[in-house]
């Protein structure tokens, strides 16, 4: 049990592309890992972003230790620090898209920007087993550039075809995106970005709101709007899963984790993660990894 310990996987170890953008499949994906260090079905934590296509098939993919049901049309959007784990047995087909963010989001304009982020704040989208046909060309069209031998201008068409994807994806969503208004939208991802900076610092509400110079109400009301909780619960939920996280690499005693999420004492860091999970956060590693 001690030797157990979450994994980080680097862009490099997935793609076998030069580019900082990868193709491959799910079968694929586990033959790259099938004599690594690296367990696709423990919990691993990935250090760039991705896009789970799944086209056949049923089966979980668990992310930041919530299990999503697979059936053909699930698309699962992959953050950059996330924990990832697949099912041992092999039951669908698909597409597995990995790549640096900036890669794909360098000199977008605002418009694709908007989407893109929209897309990457949704733990997941399904188009309807349906709708898959209206998304393989665009796939394809990528597959194909990856291949290509003419580098003239590839960066710049697998950036134009892969925001085509994304649109088309949100277009046959069964799951209407609701359109936001585009200041909400980005105020709302500017306080993640600001959380993610500065939970060192602090874990109230109204100190984010001033960093951002809007009202605490504003903060709170686009929170409720746009995460359906309010801003405190929104700042406690991504505490819960940091912690999480960082539990399962094993790396850092509680102690440790606690000064570097910010608690100003451990006992207040393992009263704050039982208020929400029930369990110590030695009792949540024993469970995830047995």
């Amino acid at each position: 049990m001690d030797k157990i310990r979450i994994e980080n996987i680097e862009l490099e170890k997935v793609k076998k592309e030069s580019l900082l953008f990868d193709i491959t499949t799910p079968k694929e994906l586990y033959g790259r890992f099938s004599n690594t260090l690296v367990n696709l079905f423990e919990p691993h934590r990935i250090q760039f972003h991705g896009l789970a296509i799944y086209t056949k098939g049923m089966g979980k993919h668990t992310v930041d230790f919530k299990e999503q049901v697979i059936t053909p049309g699930t698309i699962i959007p992959c953050l950059k620090g996330q924990v990832h784990q697949f099912e041992r047995k092999l039951n669908v087909s698909g597409f597995i898209i990995s790549f640096d963010e900036g890669f794909v989001t360098e000199g977008l304009n605002e418009r694709n920007l908007f989407h893109f982020l929209q897309l990457y704040h949704t733990p997941h989208v399904h188009i309807g087993e349906e709708n898959i046909h209206l998304i393989l060309p665009f796939v394809n069209q990528l597959k194909d550039l990856l291949k290509s031998a003419n580098l003239n201008l590839r960066k710049e068409l697998i950036q134009s075809i892969f925001i085509s994807l994304i649109l088309q994806i949100k277009r046959n969503s069964i799951y209407q995106h609701k359109v936001f208004q585009s200041d909400r939208y980005r105020h709302y991802v500017q306080f993640q970005n600001l959380l993610e900076q500065h939970y060192q610092e602090t874990h109230n509400a109204g100190d984010y709101a001033n960093m951002m110079k809007v009202s605490y109400k504003y903060l709170n009301d686009i929170c409720k709007d746009l995460a359906h909780k309010t801003a405190k619960s929104f700042i406690d939920s991504w505490l819960i899963t940091e912690i999480k996280r960082k539990l399962t690499e094993r790396k850092f005693s509680s102690q440790e984790i606690a000064y570097d999420l910010g608690f100003s004492d451990p006992s207040n860091f393992v009263r704050f993660f039982k208020k929400y999970e029930k369990i110590t956060p030695p009792q949540f590693v024993e469970n995830i990894l047995n």
